[in-house]
C-alpha cells in the first residue's frame, strides 16, 4: 500500500506539473483549451469549467492537454496553429520547464532537510592524513594542489584523482590566514580519502542553491546517457518503465520522505528532459517542426507531421512494452 500511494503521489505530481504548464502558457497566450486530463484511459471525474473540461483518469502514468487544432484542422482563430510560432513554441516547452521548476523545489527541500556540506571542515578522523598534516575543526577548504575548490563535491572530486601516498598540498584559510599544508592519503573501500568531515549548513540560500546544484547535476546524468547511448553502450537492460519506477519509488518511500522527494526530483529531471529530445511524438519533435516553420516561414504539411508523430507514437509504445517487460523480470514479479 505504501508503494502504491507513493507512487501514485510522484506520478501525479509530476504529471500534473508538465501538464500544467502546457496548459497555463497556453491559456496566456490565448490558445483555446478543450481538455485539460491528469491520467490515461477511462474517466474517473470530469467537471466543466467555461470552454475547458478537466478530467482525471484511471491510469496515473500520462496526462494531455487538448488544444483546439493541434492535431486537427480548424478555423477558429483560437486555435493552437492560428497562434505565433513563438507562442506555440513557448506552450510546447512549457511542460518540460515546468518540470525543472519542480526539481529545483523539492531537490531544495532535500538539500534542507539534509543540510548542504561546506567547504568548512567539521573535524578529522583520528590519526588520518588529515589529522597528521596539522588540518583543523573550522579550517576552510579554498583550493587543492592550486586549483580553487568552491563546493564539497569540489573537494570530494580533486581529492578522489589522487593517488595513495601521492603528496599534494591543501591551502585552507584560518583565522583570516591562508595557510598551505601537504597531505598523503590514503586508499579507504576503493576511493582516496584523507579523513575529514564537512561543516553541514542549514539556510533558506543554501538549500536553493543545493537544489540548482541537485538538479544540474541530474540534467549532466541525462546528457551522460545520451553520450552513452550514441556510443552504443546502451541497452533496453538500462531503461525503465512505470514498472521499474515504480518499484524504485516503493524502495525510496521505505528509506523515508526526503528520499522518496529526491526520487520525486529525479524523475521530474528526467521527463523533462526526455520530453525535450527530438524524438517523434514528444515536445521536442514538435519544438523541431516548429523552428523549422520559424525559419522557413510555413508550417511543415500537417499531414507529414502527424504522420511522423504517430510512427514515433507507436514505436515509443513499443520500446515501453518491451521496457516493461524486462521491468517485471528484473523484479521477479514472474
Amino acid at each position: 500500500m505504501q508503494t502504491a500511494i507513493a507512487a501514485i503521489f510522484v506520478f501525479l505530481l509530476v504529471i500534473l506539473l508538465h501538464e500544467l504548464g502546457h496548459f497555463t502558457v497556453a491559456k496566456l497566450v490565448g490558445i483555446k483549451v478543450n481538455e485539460f486530463a491528469i491520467g490515461m484511459g477511462p474517466t474517473i471525474f470530469k467537471t466543466q469549467k467555461g470552454e475547458t473540461k478537466y478530467s482525471l483518469r484511471v491510469l496515473p502514468i500520462g496526462g494531455y492537454v487538448s488544444m483546439e487544432g493541434e492535431d486537427e484542422d480548424s478555423n477558429d482563430p483560437r486555435s493552437f496553429n492560428s497562434a505565433p510560432v513563438l507562442s506555440r513554441m513557448g506552450v510546447i516547452a512549457a511542460g518540460a520547464f515546468m518540470n525543472f521548476v519542480l526539481a529545483i523545489v523539492v531537490l531544495s527541500i532535500v538539500s534542507f532537510n539534509a543540510g548542504m556540506p561546506t567547504t568548512t571542515i567539521e573535524g578529522t578522523t583520528k590519526n588520518s592524513p588529515a589529522e597528521v598534516a596539522g588540518i583543523l575543526k573550522g579550517d576552510k577548504i579554498t583550493s587543492i594542489d592550486g586549483k580553487s575548490v568552491d563546493t564539497w563535491q569540489d573537494i570530494i572530486n580533486e581529492i578522489g584523482t589522487k593517488n595513495e601516498k601521492e603528496l599534494f598540498e591543501i591551502n585552507v584559510s584560518r583565522d583570516n590566514k591562508e595557510i598551505d599544508l601537504t597531505v598523503t592519503p590514503i586508499i579507504e573501500n576503493e576511493r582516496t580519502v584523507i579523513g575529514i568531515e564537512t561543516k553541514v549548513e542549514r539556510s533558506f540560500s543554501s538549500a536553493i542553491k543545493g537544489g540548482f546544484q541537485k538538479t544540474g547535476m541530474f540534467l549532466k546524468a541525462m546528457f551522460d546517457f545520451v553520450k552513452m547511448a550514441f556510443r552504443g553502450k546502451v541497452s533496453t537492460n538500462d531503461l525503465s518503465g512505470p514498472v521499474g519506477v515504480i518499484s524504485v519509488v516503493g524502495e525510496a518511500a521505505k528509506m523515508g520522505f526526503t528520499d522518496l522527494l529526491l526520487i520525486l526530483g529525479f524523475i521530474s529531471v528526467n521527463l523533462g528532459f526526455f520530453n525535450l529530445l527530438p524524438i517523434p511524438a514528444l515536445d521536442g519533435s514538435r519544438l523541431v517542426f516548429l523552428l523549422i516553420e520559424l525559419i522557413r516561414g510555413k508550417p511543415i504539411d500537417a499531414e507529414k507531421e502527424n504522420l511522423v508523430h504517430v510512427v514515433g507514437f507507436f514505436l515509443l509504445i513499443g520500446l515501453m512494452i518491451v521496457v516493461t517487460y524486462k521491468d517485471l523480470i528484473r523484479i521477479n514479479i514472474f
